[in-house]
């Protein structure tokens, strides 16, 4: 049985328009690839037909998995957001003990993970150190470089 994991409802909802696209664009589009080279006649060395059923295989197991995510989100809404400790979809401000600087960023789960744009994929270094943290703890997290030490300076909705 696949784990339930947490997610924003903004995440949910990607989640779900990325699997109704490929069950109906992607879908159409790789059959007519399939249909267009099963044209070029023996299927036993048509090297077109072979890449389009692999297309077709990675494409089915794609929809299957996300399927399975959606079946199995536990959505968190921002109401039931803690501003006492660090959880899913949590913003938080935490300081960096060995160089000062202090950085904004957004827990959340592993499909909506962009470090880019500050959301951090609660299954990551930082942000599985980080959970249920609260203001003025510190916690370590283990890098390349060595360990990190940060201090919780915020934690909002």
């Amino acid at each position: 049985m696949a784990e339930k994991k947490q997610m924003s409802r903004e995440g949910f909802r990607k989640l779900e328009e990325k699997l109704e696209y490929l069950k109906t664009v992607r879908r159409v589009e790789v059959a007519e690839k399939l249909k267009e080279a099963r044209s070029y006649g023996d299927l036993s060395e048509n090297a077109e037909y072979d890449a389009a059923k692999d297309e077709q295989g990675i494409l089915e197991a794609e929809i299957v998995e996300l399927q399975i995510t959606i079946e199995n989100a536990i959505i968190v809404d921002d109401d039931s957001i803690s501003t006492d400790e660090i959880g899913m979809s949590s913003i938080i401000e935490i300081k960096n003990m060995n160089t000062g600087k202090v950085e904004k960023m957004q827990i959340v789960s592993t499909n909506e993970s962009d470090p880019i744009n500050g959301k951090i994929s609660d299954e990551s270094p930082i942000g599985k150190s980080a959970m249920r943290k609260k203001v003025g703890e510190f916690f370590l997290v283990e890098a390349p470089a060595g360990v990190i030490e940060f201090e919780v300076i915020s934690i909002s909705k």
